[in-house]
């Protein structure tokens, strides 16, 4: 703030140039804007979550997550992990992991102010590695190295609080938060997370 030059510049005029292209967007919640908590099965709570394994400089992968309800985005992240991570397995896992205490927290939420959740919360990931780690608490030499504090989400699975699963990239909408995107893709991810033309 005290020294502005040419690249803050730039950055602020990128920033202006977003708002109005997307000043008439707005975040819908289903079809007709209705919530889907009438149906006791069905949680509509889905979680999306996606890493950029080291394509930085520092090295340090991007996790991202997004959790929908009913087609529409309520929560959402994209930061930068703590730790480098040695594979794109370990670097899915990581995010996997911080989008699954998320959806704790969101399973929480949720019950705290309408109803608890009767249904398993689905985190959907593409990585079939990463899957196949948080599913199986046998020892694997290969991921030895991964820190105990990322295997949170077997407890997560084991206690029937959640479930991962497969996606397959095309329709993962975490995509969009950990690297830049084509325009048309990134209009189609946004359609699916309920970003819609008012």
């Amino acid at each position: 703030m005290q020294n502005p030059g040419r690249p803050h510049w730039e950055a602020v005029k990128r920033v202006f140039r977003y708002l109005k292209g997307t000043r008439e967007h707005a975040l819908t919640i289903g079809e007709g804007g209705t919530l889907p908590w009438n149906d006791k099965t069905h949680t509509g709570l889905q979680g999306y979550c996606d890493a950029d394994w080291a394509s930085q400089e520092h090295r340090h992968s991007m996790s991202g997550y997004i959790f929908t309800i009913d087609g529409g985005a309520i929560s959402w992240s994209s930061k930068k992990q703590p730790v480098i991570a040695l594979s794109t397995t370990e670097a899915e896992y990581i995010a996997t992991t911080h989008a699954a205490k998320e959806a704790l927290w969101l399973r929480t939420f949720i019950a705290e102010i309408m109803r608890p959740l009767t249904c398993l919360v689905t985190l959907y990931c593409h990585n079939q590695s990463a899957i196949s780690i948080s599913k199986n608490d046998q020892y694997h030499a290969r991921t030895k190295h991964t820190d105990i504090r990322h295997h949170f989400i077997r407890d997560a699975a084991e206690n029937r609080l959640l479930t991962v699963a497969y996606c397959p990239t095309t329709e993962n909408l975490a995509d969009a938060f950990t690297k830049a995107l084509p325009g048309p893709k990134l209009a189609y991810l946004g359609s699916l997370m309920g970003l819609r033309v008012a």
